[in-house]
Order: C-alpha cells, then structure tokens, then sequence
C-alpha cells in the first residue's frame, strides 16, 4: 500500500444524484430523505448516511478530462491552490481551508460544502483557484476537488499553515506545534491483514462549519461510503501543542462485517535497533512510530515495539472498556535517526482515547513486509468483538491527540529503548537490551535494587542482568533468548523492586 493513496473504484455517481430532489429513484423508499445542501444540523449527516446504507453501493464519479486522465506525481505536486483563494481567507477567523485538485492517484469526486448559520451550500470548483507548473493541466471542465487541508496559525503568530489533510480514501493526517507530518488516521477499516484483501472506504462528501470570530477549533463532518458500510462522522479539531480531534462517529454496515477496524491508525516503521537484520543503511533508525502503546480496562500499560517482518504479522490484545491506545514515537532527538531531510524525530505519536464504555474486543496490530520507508506498513484500530452486523446502527466516540507523547503522565518506568542483537557463542539466540526511565528512579536511595520479571510462551529466557544506567538516569535490562524449535514466540517483561512492578509491560513478538 503505497502511502496515503487512494483505493480506485469502480464506475461513478455524484452524491447529489444520489440525494438530491433530482433523484427520486434513488430514494423511491425513503421520502423526506435529506440532501447534502440546504438545511443543516447536527444529525445531517447521520442520517444521509443512514439511508445511504440501505441503498446499493454506487461509488462518485471518477471520470477525468483527457489532459489529466494520466496526470504523474511531479505534474500533480505542481498544481498548487491559490492561498487568496482558501475559503474563508482575509475574514479575521483562526482557520481557513484550500484544496485539493483531482488527478494522479485522487480520482473520484469529493463534493464539499460550507455551513454557514444553520445552512450548507456547495464549495464552488474553478480551475482558476489554482497555479499550474504545467499549463495543459489547467483544464475548463467543472472537475471539482479531491480533499482539503485545513490552516491554522499554529507555529507563528499570524502566518496561516497547514496542520490537517483529508485526502485519499478515508485517510486524514495532523500535527501539532513545531512537527512534521507522520503517521496517518482512518475513518474506518474493514479486512485489514486478510489475505482476501482490504477493502477502503472513502470520504466521499464534507461539510465545514464556518467558525465564529476568535473561535480556536473547527468542525469538519463527513460522509463514509464503501461497498459493504456507510458512515457519519464529526470532527471537533483544536490545533496547537497538542492537536486534539472530538470525534463522533456512527457506522451502518450494509452487509455483515467481520473484521472491522474502529479508529485506524497507519503508519511506516522500516528499522530500529531492534529490527534492522535484513537492513543496510547508514541511519540509527527510521520510522513513523516506534511502537504500540495500549492502555487496558484494568489499568494496565503496555508497550509493544514495531518490527518490519519477514512475514506479514497479525497481533490482537484482547480487552475490554480499553482505556486507550496509540502508536507512538518516543524518540525525539536527531542523533536518533540523522536525517536531515525527512525528521523522523518531528513526527506526531497520536493515541485514541475512547469515550464511553467500547466494550469487549482487541486492539489489533498488522505488521507488513516493507522493503524501503515508501510504504506504509503498519496498520492499528480496535475491533469489536462480534463484529458488525448488517442493517444495524453504531456509535463510536473517541478522542484523537496528534502530539509528542501520550496525554496523560504515569508514574510508572517507560520503555526508553529497545536494542536487540546476536549472542556470540549461540547463532539462534538473541541478545535484548532494554531500558527503562522515568519517575520511578527520581530521588533514589543509593542501594535501591530492581530485579525483571520476564516471560516466554516458548523457547528460554536466561542470562537476566538489571544494572543503573546514569546517562538516562534510568535502568538497563539485559537477557538471551534462546527460541529452542519455535518459530514464534511472545515475550514480555516488567521491572519491579520488592513492592511489585513499577514499570509498564515490554512485550514482543520474535520471529526467526
């Protein structure tokens, strides 16, 4: 999956064609049905998807002009939007919105309307709220947009900058204050990992609500739509340190969906130290995020680090009222990864907060082979137990934190890194390094011991060291692996003194 690209679909239809008052066969069983322009509340959008999803699926329209039907990347990159032209420029509001033009892998049609005092209106498309770096792209034809991007002053004063994309199926990415973008978000996810093949949904409308004067948040709705599920969702989105989206989300499964994912993340982890054996590259590291962070119904924390496979990988934790999860990126200095173009050390952690009790289910994991840094390989979400049942409704609420760490402190350790290596004298074991920092080690006394509390479902765990490390006034753990004839095995571990454990838990997947 090449990243942030846009599933192809088939043949194409307009949502208004769809809902509007010119389509009544469309809505022969559904009289009164609300149109995506026109009167606008609160439940708009929940209930256009709600009669979206009792009708066959019919996906927007994909059809280009013939001088930008075989658009490349370099021609689409050198479409760039007006910034006089973004909606809502030069009005004394926080934010304003530009753009995206179609082409390239962005084909089908995403229709995009303004909210203004309880009423929505088509965003108006002219090929003149563009430059172009080649004229013949510049086409007449009312081709409409692909996605926006939202804009903020979020690092200077006065100087509007991008801080949050929807474009390209489901997709939408942010950050927060001084990063750069990373990692990206789903609205929904549906067989990921099956070797059946995923299937994408797609934003395929969105209604902005203009903000009022000195209003520091945004509210962005959207409508889902794929074969098998319709969706609404509002986003509250609040820019700054910490970038935080309310999220409400309800979901209508046309048909019966075993596999759902509920708030995806996707992200790229190429190599670390602790998974860099089939790598040759001149970096400490690079990747989007360093690993999964889970936060359990029973309070416990967990930290997952992110390997690239030889093999695709599925992992699910099962749990339930999961507090929270996110993929995350401890690491935030350049000496880290040394690269000086991409700043993998400015990329967001964004963790899931669920509001409301979730339930039973799993916080799923899928680990894709990657041979480079191009694509994403990563995927994370919750999924339900059960899994989705046609004809029903579901709701979702969750809060989105694009930020440098988790949004809430803990007293316990963290996993600072994770090192792993060859054991001379034993070519199938591995050697593990792990270390601890944190709260725990602050104002210690000078014989204060921990010990580690180790695990594996196979092989053998041995040759247990637990020493202070001064340079991240932390504690450094060290032991052999010896996988014995296994082909897989999970690892786990705490550090913990005589009172119990006092860190959160290490856990890992080895594979040979």
């Amino acid at each position: 999956m090449l990243r942030r690209d846009l599933v192809k679909t088939g043949a194409g239809v307009s949502l208004l064609s769809m809902l509007g008052a010119g389509a009544r066969a469309a809505y022969a069983d559904a009289p009164g049905a609300p149109s995506p322009s026109g009167a606008f509340e609160a439940g708009t959008v929940r209930r256009i998807a709600q009669q979206l999803s009792r009708r066959p699926y019919r996906a927007p329209e994909q059809t280009l002009p013939a001088a930008i039907d075989s658009m490349n990347f370099d021609q689409y990159r050198s479409i760039a939007y007006r910034e006089d032209q973004a909606l809502w420029h030069g009005q004394n509001l926080a934010f304003d919105v530009e753009f995206f033009p179609r082409g390239f892998l962005y084909r089908p049609r995403i229709e995009i309307y303004e909210v203004v005092d309880g009423k929505s209106a088509p965003v108006p498309y002219n090929s003149d709220l563009f430059t172009y770096g080649d004229p013949k792209l510049k086409v007449p034809d009312n081709v409409g947009f692909a996605g926006l991007r939202l804009r903020y002053a979020i690092n200077t004063p006065g100087v509007m900058e991008e801080f949050c994309v929807f474009l390209g199926a489901s997709y939408f990415r942010a950050v927060a204050k001084g990063q750069n973008y990373g990692l990206s978000a789903r609205g929904f996810a549906d067989g990921t990992g099956n070797p059946k093949g995923e299937e994408f949904a797609l934003f395929r409308a969105f209604w902005l609500e203009k903000p009022q004067p000195g209003v520091d948040s945004v509210v962005v709705h959207a409508l889902l739509d794929s074969p098998s599920v319709a969706g609404a969702f509002s986003f509250t989105i609040r820019p700054g340190d910490m970038t935080v989206f309310d999220v409400q989300s309800y979901v209508y499964p046309r048909t019966k969906i075993d596999e759902p994912g509920i708030a995806p993340l996707t992200g790229m982890f190429y190599f670390d130290a602790n998974d860099r054996n089939h790598v040759d590259d001149w970096r400490p590291a690079a990747h989007d995020s360093e690993a999964l962070s889970i936060w359990t119904g029973s309070g416990q924390q967990l930290w997952r680090p992110l390997r690239n496979p030889r093999d695709l990988q599925f992992s699910a934790f099962s749990d339930n009222s999961m507090r929270g999860f996110g993929l995350m990126q401890r690491k935030r200095a350049f000496a880290d990864f040394e690269d000086l173009a991409l700043n993998y050390e400015k990329r967001p952690s964004l963790w899931i907060e669920p509001i409301g009790d979730w339930g039973p289910g799993a916080v799923d994991l899928v680990e894709i082979p990657t041979p480079n840094e191009v694509n994403d390989n990563i995927v994370s979400f919750w999924r339900p137990s059960g899994g989705l049942a046609a004809g029903q409704e579901y709701a979702f609420t969750y809060r989105m934190y694009w930020g440098w760490d988790t949004p809430w402190p803990t007293k316990l350790a963290r996993i600072a890194a994770t090192r792993v290596g060859a054991v001379t004298d034993d070519p199938a074991a591995r050697f593990f390094a792990i270390d601890f920092s944190g709260a725990p080690f602050e104002n210690l006394p000078p014989d204060a011991k921990f010990h580690l509390v180790p695990s594996s479902s196979a092989g053998t765990i041995r040759n247990v060291v637990v020493e202070p490390d001064p340079a991240i006034q932390g504690w450094r753990t060290t032991f052999e692996f010896a996988p014995g004839n296994a082909r897989i095995a999970e690892l786990t571990c705490v550090l913990a003194n005589d009172a119990g454990p006092v860190s959160e838990q290490w856990t890992y997947r080895w594979t040979p």
